[in-house]
């Protein structure tokens, strides 16, 4: 089920070149930081891009452990990162997809005379065509 909030714990594991982090829970979501700051904030991204492609592709998302049931191995500590998932998401809707297209070389010469935005002006042709005025209609 989709939700708004998750928490879930991760393995920091501490090397000399580094911190490696994953999440028992989520199998293949593992990343790592130079240090403790950024290993947390990679944490936080990883795990919900994780979350963010398991939710798209309507996958169960599991219950986290407990993190008493967790145990660490050496030069490892259990962390719990939590995620607010609403502006994730949008920044994820919302983000720029690079399309390839073709027009016509005279077409294409005259919109660079005229400095036309091909991005604005396909956006702009799209939106009417599909009768919208914003991406929530």
């Amino acid at each position: 089920m989709k939700k708004d909030r998750y928490i879930y714990p991760a393995l920091f594991h501490y090397a000399t070149d580094g911190i490696s982090v994953s999440f028992p829970d989520l199998p293949g979501c593992i990343t790592c930081g130079d240090d403790p700051e950024e290993a947390f904030r990679m944490a936080r991204e990883a795990m919900a891009l994780h979350l963010y492609g398991m939710e798209q592709d309507n996958e169960d998302i599991p219950q986290p452990s407990a993190p008493t049931t967790l145990k660490a191995e050496q030069a490892e500590v259990v962390t719990l990162i939590e995620v607010w998932m609403p502006p994730f998401r949008d920044e994820m809707e919302n983000r720029a997809v690079k399309k390839t297209l073709t027009i016509p070389k005279w077409l294409d010469d005259l919109a660079q005379q005229n400095k036309v935005n091909f991005s604005h002006v396909l956006q702009d042709a799209l939106k009417k065509h599909l009768g919208i005025s914003n991406k929530n209609a």
